[in-house]
């Protein structure tokens, strides 16, 4: 949308417009399909800035004892890790006269609320997968980073799978088991879950050159976060070439193998919400390298909420648009 230093100009207004003057119905053109939105299951953190996470780091010794001797002392070891929040805000102030140029104010308002909503999903969404704190402090870190590294990485590096890509047009599919205790979105303790909206009615905003003009503001937010509890519910497979995937998967990744290489490394299925997420070009060779692959009957429709949802196995498989296709390759 063209403006002025985030000032919402006539040519904005213009181009919402019907030839009758009534507030057009935009075709939203920007907008993104990411249902893992739709997946995170989100919990009040237990600190006002975030969510402090006890993880078991090491279980007691058990000895078998013999007649007449005794037991050593032993016990478990737990460590601590804080996940932070972060605050996604946004602000609209559109000019009073601008507004009502088309007779239906309320009309225009809510048509730019949707933008800045989906806006606010997509940013989310691109942070939860490459969000990282060291770039971007005022953020929270996302899974990425977090699977970042096979070579030198932790301990959670057993859960990169390599499709050996390389080049410049590298993606990754994500299997997450979402579930309290092993990965969740957080928001801050006392507040409320969810992306807000103040009316805040009109107000004195201010030009380029600090002169007061009447506007009507708004403010968007979003206080959230990411809580991993346990890195063994993620898994990702990374460095998929998308130039040189086929059909047959006679070159470039069998996404099919790779696929059931993770339902196996992830550290169960039971007790959590699984699901695969992968961009739509993944998801389209998915289902062409399972109509080639002989006797292969691993993926599936299902409905789901009244939709039709493509399983793989018993998971599963979800589109998301911000999944890039110039990811850093994964060594």
């Amino acid at each position: 949308m063209a403006t002025l230093s985030g000032k919402y100009t006539l040519l904005d207004v213009a181009k919402t417009l019907d030839p009758n003057g009534s507030t057009a119905a935009v075709a939203e053109l920007l907008n993104q399909n990411n249902e893992m939105l739709e997946d995170i299951p989100w919990f009040e953190g237990n600190l006002p800035t975030g969510h402090r996470i006890t993880t078991r780091t090491g279980l007691p010794d058990v000895v078998f004892r013999k007649l007449n001797g005794g037991v050593p002392p032993s016990k478990a070891t737990t460590a601590q890790i804080d996940e932070a929040c972060a605050m996604l805000e946004a602000r609209s102030e559109i000019d009073v006269k601008l507004a009502n140029l088309n007779g239906n104010k309320g009309s225009f308002r809510l048509l730019q609320a949707t933008s800045f909503i989906e806006a606010m999903n997509q940013r989310f969404q691109q942070t939860m997968l490459y969000g990282d704190v060291n770039s971007t402090p005022e953020a929270f870190t996302g899974l990425g980073p977090r699977f970042g590294a096979i070579a030198a990485g932790g301990a959670n590096k057993v859960n990169i799978i390599d499709a050996g890509g390389t080049g410049s047009n590298l993606t990754s599919i994500w299997l997450v088991g979402w579930g309290a205790n092993t990965v969740h979105g957080i928001y801050p303790k006392g507040s409320t879950a969810g992306l807000s909206h103040r009316d805040l009615g009109e107000d004195d905003a201010f030009d380029a050159n600090g002169y007061r003009y009447r506007a009507l503001m708004d403010l968007y937010g979003w206080d959230c976060g990411l809580a991993l509890h346990d890195w063994r519910y993620v898994v990702r497979i990374a460095n998929i070439d998308v130039s040189a995937l086929t059909k047959n998967a006679a070159s470039g990744a069998d996404i099919i193998d790779l696929m059931t290489q993770g339902t196996e490394m992830i550290h169960s299925l039971t007790g959590v919400n699984p699901a695969f997420y992968v961009n739509r070009r993944v998801r389209s060779f998915l289902r062409r390298q399972t109509v080639n692959k002989v006797a292969s009957g691993t993926l599936s429709y299902d409905e789901v909420g009244g939709k039709p949802v493509v399983r793989f196995g018993e998971v599963p498989v979800r589109r998301v648009d911000a999944l890039g296709i110039a990811e850093t390759r994964i060594v």
